[in-house]
């Protein structure tokens, strides 16, 4: 591989670790800083974030199909979604204390979940072509150090408001983390700009809308086998939290278990890159469907107190993870780049169906649960807390179990 193309692969890691930590610990900082910092209702910021929720939802297909009409804008595009994912970070996080809370917080919260999207959808489509000039494995290797990066983010950011705390500012710990992630914003704009620049002059893919990429079996199969795949951790992630709190009976180490499930699939990210180059990413993805599996039945029989077990539980569905995140993004990408489809526009509706997965799962499995009269936080009858159990590790199990059959339906043009 020349020389210049080597450090691609750590600027595509840096701009994932900057966007990452803008995603999922948004959502663990966000409660506790709203209610306590801002004065905000838990029921006004459920309130709020279920609509800013479906806005996120509802606006990605849209968002992707604006980033393909701005292709060769791609580097003013990506500048200008950066920026304004630092700004609303900013405003989030270090409001001034003069501004009326709630409208703030609305108004924050719109840019950032649009900002993130916009440079999310962004980036994955960027990979689409920077992955074809990596030689061999391209889709994999670049897959790798995208989600390698992105899970550093996700590790980084969830710790960085309590070690703050730690180290003695308390008083500015968010507003502290708030203007780290605007650091890194700008470094991480400032090593991927080549990158925009070099492939929005070269990029030679087609521009056809929702109707040629849904019209095409390969997608439509590589769609469904996302949502279908994703779906089992959507459910374990609806339900994390009631599990080690009324299951396990842990809650004071729910953090604990949380952070040592995304590390775990931070350094697992480099082993199932490797194992890919040996036996290829179809059979790779598989063992780490199988490993997943392994970890959903070994969740269903814990009881109260069970913390070092499902310790070793969280590192191999951390583990397993990875393998999901790793294979299937590079299986999609590799099928646009053959096809010639267009990559904002596709992982536009990506994202849309790893979120309905989210969605989804809240809708079926949390009504199951209040009928059969499971209620959190309080002691409930042994059978409830069975079912809790089923919910939390045999329905995601069954589900992985279907879309491992999914993968060994895929033509064999789509197998890395």
């Amino acid at each position: 591989m020349p020389k210049a193309q080597t450090y691609v692969l750590p600027r595509v890691a840096v701009f994932g670790a900057m966007l990452s930590a803008a995603g999922l610990p948004l959502y663990i900082h966000l409660p506790l800083f709203a209610t306590q910092e801002l004065g905000v209702s838990l029921a006004t910021l459920g309130a709020v974030l279920l609509g800013i929720r479906v806005m996120d939802f509802a606006q990605d297909p849209l968002l992707g199909r604006i980033g393909d009409r701005l292709r060769q804008y791609r580097p003013l595009a990506a500048a200008g979604g950066v920026l304004a994912l630092a700004l609303g970070f900013w405003m989030l996080f270090a409001a001034p204390d003069a501004v009326a809370s709630l409208p703030w917080l609305v108004l924050s919260l719109v840019i950032v979940f649009t900002a993130y999207s916009f440079c999310y959808i962004l980036f994955y489509a960027q990979g689409v072509g920077l992955a074809s000039k990596l030689g061999r494995d391209g889709h994999v290797r670049l897959a790798g150090w995208r989600e390698g990066g992105l899970l550093a983010g996700v590790c980084l950011a969830t710790a960085t408001p309590a070690a703050l705390q730690w180290m003695g500012r308390s008083d500015t710990a968010y507003r502290d983390f708030a203007l780290g992630f605007v650091v890194l914003a700008l470094i991480a704009a400032m090593v991927m700009h080549r990158l925009w620049r070099t492939e929005a002059t070269s990029a030679q893919t087609q521009t056809q809308g929702f109707g040629a990429l849904l019209g095409s079996g390969e997608i439509r199969q590589l769609l469904g086998l996302g949502l279908v795949n994703a779906l089992p951790v959507a459910i374990t992630s609806t339900l994390f939290l009631f599990f080690v709190g009324d299951r396990l009976v842990m809650p004071e180490y729910a953090g604990a278990f949380l952070l040592l499930f995304f590390v775990s699939a931070g350094v697992s990210v480099p082993l199932w890159t490797a194992i890919a180059s040996r036996i290829g990413a179809r059979r790779t993805l598989m063992s780490g469907m199988v490993l997943s599996i392994v970890a959903f039945l070994g969740a269903a029989f814990l009881d109260a107190g069970a913390g070092r077990a499902f310790a070793l539980i969280c590192i191999g569905s951390g583990a397993a993870l990875a393998a999901d995140m790793v294979m299937l993004p590079a299986f999609f990408a590799q099928t646009l780049a053959r096809t010639g489809q267009a990559p904002a526009t596709a992982f536009g509706l990506w994202n849309f169906v790893n979120k309905m997965a989210l969605a989804v799962a809240a809708a079926a499995v949390l009504p199951v649960l209040q009928w059969v009269d499971y209620i959190p936080g309080q002691v409930n009858a042994p059978e409830t807390l069975m079912y809790l159990g089923l919910a939390y590790a045999a329905l995601p199990c069954l589900l992985k179990i279907a879309a491992f059959g999914l993968v060994l339906r895929l033509p064999e043009q789509a197998k890395l």
